[in-house]
């Protein structure tokens, strides 16, 4: 297949969006934390993702995460807006108003709850693809929308000029094989246990949660796949892993990595919004358990480790709900 210039970048943060202890967006904390992820090594930046708590957030916030990403950025990693709506007319609008505030890319999600048919999918992502010069990332996640975009579906979508990539959490390597062998698509890992395994097989890069932790190793892990150097990538990956085991494993990766950035003392809170919660105290137990084991990863230092577990506990009401509208 013909090469396709990859206008997202390789080591992509999900990003957390910071909130103070009331629930309400800490634009300070939030502007320190895109600034410590591009020194790390981060070329992209996701905003807005289900990791930055999309569903509770309000359109105006999600905009302005936009805006204030590609500030700090100052062209240093691309800024992509995810999330996007469960319904097509708000994703359109979305995805124009981010486009109007400065993002480089989308990040489509399937609609989520719905459950349209793969026809439906369809004409979901066409309609918005049609709607925005961006180009486009498809966020694939059954665990989350209840449905998968099916492999005919991808390669249909595949065909429209401004869909250049896959964000893949679903996890079946083979597919994404049959897909790369017959598609220009990019495919870019959403599944932060399984980077290492996706590039090996030509994916292009991550969509990591964990990196918002510790971009650093991802950026080896990615520079030494591009060299060739199985070695060095696997030993990073080794390194990784127990960290991702705490922040992907025991709560929602939202949750631990806000948990795990306050008790490294990088970010003001560790609150998210309702209905998530804070972890209680068996699974901060559990966190810190696996956060133990972490060894040599860079860009991290758990020798001044001290979680929060009051402040962690429960969840906010932000003063204004977030809306489809």
């Amino acid at each position: 297949m013909a090469n396709v210039e990859n206008p997202f970048g390789q080591v992509l943060v999900a990003l957390i969006t910071p909130f103070d202890s009331d629930g309400e967006v800490d634009w300070a904390a939030t502007e320190q934390h895109i600034e410590d992820c591009i020194v790390s090594g981060a070329d992209g930046i996701v905003v807005t993702g289900t990791t930055g708590e999309t569903s509770t957030l309000t359109d105006p916030e999600k905009l302005k995460l936009v805006e204030v990403a590609k500030s700090v950025s100052s062209g240093r990693a691309k800024i992509i807006t995810g999330g996007g709506s469960n319904e097509t007319a708000h994703a359109i609008e979305m995805y124009k108003a981010s486009e109007r505030a400065g993002a480089d890319g989308v990040m489509i999600v399937t609609p989520y709850y719905n459950k349209p048919t793969q026809a439906g999918l369809l004409t979901h992502f066409r309609m918005v693809a049609d709607a925005t010069d961006l180009p486009v990332i498809l966020y694939d996640i059954p665990g989350r929308a209840g449905i998968p975009i099916k492999y005919e579906t991808i390669l249909r979508l595949a065909k429209h000029p401004n869909i250049l990539a896959v964000k893949d959490a679903k996890g079946d390597l083979s597919e994404v094989s049959r897909v790369l062998n017959q598609t220009d698509l990019m495919y870019f890992s959403g599944d932060d246990p399984n980077v290492l395994p996706h590039l090996s097989i030509g994916a292009t890069g991550l969509i990591g949660v964990t990196a918002n932790i510790a971009a650093a190793p991802y950026r080896v892990i990615v520079d030494a796949v591009n060299a060739g150097d199985l070695h060095t990538a696997r030993a990073a990956h080794q390194q990784l892993e127990p960290l991702v085991r705490a922040a992907m494993t025991h709560v929602p990766g939202t949750v631990a990595v806000k948990y795990i950035l306050h008790g490294l003392g990088r970010i003001s809170s560790p609150r998210v919004r309702l209905p998530l919660v804070g972890p209680e105290e068996w699974e901060a137990a559990l966190i810190e358990d696996d956060l133990s084991l972490v060894r040599d990863v860079p860009g991290v230092d758990f020798s001044n480790f001290r979680p929060d577990r009051n402040a962690a506990a429960g969840g906010a009401l932000p003063k204004i709900a977030g809306t489809t509208r």
